[in-house]
């Protein structure tokens, strides 16, 4: 397990640090967001600031560092963005518009697009000129993406596509999006999908927000009705979607593992500043005991994320241990927010950021915190990644392994 950069990498931080100074703002607290500082205020554009950024960014060569030469990245090593990304946390940069794209759509595309489409796609992805969403989850099927019912019949040259999406993060800025759907109905569940990729833009296409409990509304229900899609946009063989999807879910749980908000540093410095009725609550024997258990998963998240550094350091790509991560976080950060609420007593309702300690973040974090536990795969499906994928133990029961997907008994279609 590697800690210390090397020369090249110390070199590339030196670089990377350089340049963020000169062309970035320098946040204002640990946790003011760029969407806190421009989306819904009047004069501003967070989208349109977001994209000049990215532009900038792009130029410099720091948008995206483990692509391809030919498709405008530097072809360095992944943990160089996990450097890059390092020194970036410390500035106010956009957050939320390119990542799906960059990290998820791209790397799709990548692997399973045609030498012209990486020429036509990736640049404007690269440089903000398009943003990317993904159309996987939907309210059938839960927290089994296999079991999704969006359908896609063939017709000719084209597909057309029926169906609903919700949890789709941007989908009403985005402009392009990858699609996973149900193209046999017959064939067993896993083995009857199709990926493509599509305008968002397409007839047919219906965009609606989702008013969330924090006040945000960043997820979408997305409705397809006779949405034609041509075959060239296919990724991968007919039937073979699962494949596909599962290329988009290793980049997704590794970009989704680090955690956004409060941790172990925040709780810490809480508890050193509140009294409760017998005195300060760092000399708590229940407190310390929990900010003992906090730090313990800290540390534990933080180390596997160094043997993923070094993995990436030695060229690996991406594996389903990145699943422990984000299974570990997500917990971790409902946890925390909720013995912050504890600790604030009565203040925890404070949710004005001028008076709440660190702007809110706490109470932010848990309104927020249950979704960050659904997203990217339940803790339920990430347990039986772990468990069969990384631990080699026995699979799980699966009734409805080899029946074809009509026959399955669910609820109504």
């Amino acid at each position: 397990m590697d800690f210390d950069d090397t020369r090249e990498e110390a070199a590339f931080r030196a670089e990377a640090r350089q340049w963020l100074g000169a062309n970035a703002e320098i946040k204002g607290g640990a946790f003011e967001t760029w969407q806190s500082r421009y989306s819904g205020r009047d004069g501003f554009d967070g989208l349109e600031r977001a994209k000049a950024f990215q532009h900038k960014k792009a130029e410099a060569g720091f948008a995206a560092l483990h692509w391809p030469v030919e498709s405008g990245g530097r072809a360095l090593p992944p943990v160089y963005q996990v450097i890059y990304s390092q020194e970036e946390s410390r500035y106010l940069v956009p957050r939320g518009y390119f990542e799906i794209g960059l990290g998820m759509c791209m790397p799709t595309l990548f692997t399973y697009g045609t030498d012209a489409q990486k020429r036509r796609y990736a640049p404007a992805a690269l440089f903000g000129d398009e943003v990317w969403c993904q159309l996987f989850s939907e309210p059938g099927a839960g927290s089994d993406l296999a079991g999704l019912r969006t359908r896609a019949q063939r017709e000719g040259d084209e597909w057309v596509i029926n169906g609903q999406k919700i949890w789709t993060s941007g989908g009403h800025w985005a402009d392009w999006a990858i699609l996973v759907a149900r193209s046999d109905p017959k064939a067993a569940k896993h083995k009857g999908l199709t990926f493509f990729f599509l305008s968002m833009k397409s007839p047919g296409i219906e965009t609606r927000r989702i008013k969330q409990i924090s006040g945000a509304s960043h997820f979408n229900e997305v409705y397809l009705t006779d949405v034609r899609i041509p075959d060239s946009q296919r990724l991968g063989a007919v039937g073979a979607g699962w494949g596909v999807a599962i290329t988009t879910l290793m980049n997704e749980r590794l970009a989704s593992g680090d955690l956004r908000g409060p941790d172990f540093e925040e709780i810490f410095g809480l508890a050193r500043s509140v009294s409760l009725e017998d005195g300060p609550a760092i000399a708590n024997a229940a407190v310390r005991e929990r900010l003992a258990d906090f730090y313990v998963k800290t540390q534990g998240v933080r180390l596997t994320r160094f043997r993923t550094m070094t993995a990436l350091s030695r060229g690996e790509t991406p594996g389903p241990e990145n699943s422990i991560g984000k299974l570990v976080n997500a917990p971790k950060a409902q946890e925390i927010a909720s013995f912050a609420m504890d600790l604030l007593d009565m203040g925890g309702v404070i949710m004005d950021k001028d008076t709440a300690p660190l702007r809110a973040a706490f109470q932010e974090s848990l309104l927020n915190s249950p979704g960050g536990r659904i997203a990217a795969g339940t803790d339920e499906i990430l347990r039986n990644i772990i468990a069969e994928r990384v631990l080699g133990l026995p699979q799980d029961m699966r009734v409805d392994r080899d029946l074809p997907f009509d026959q399955l008994p669910t609820g109504p279609r």
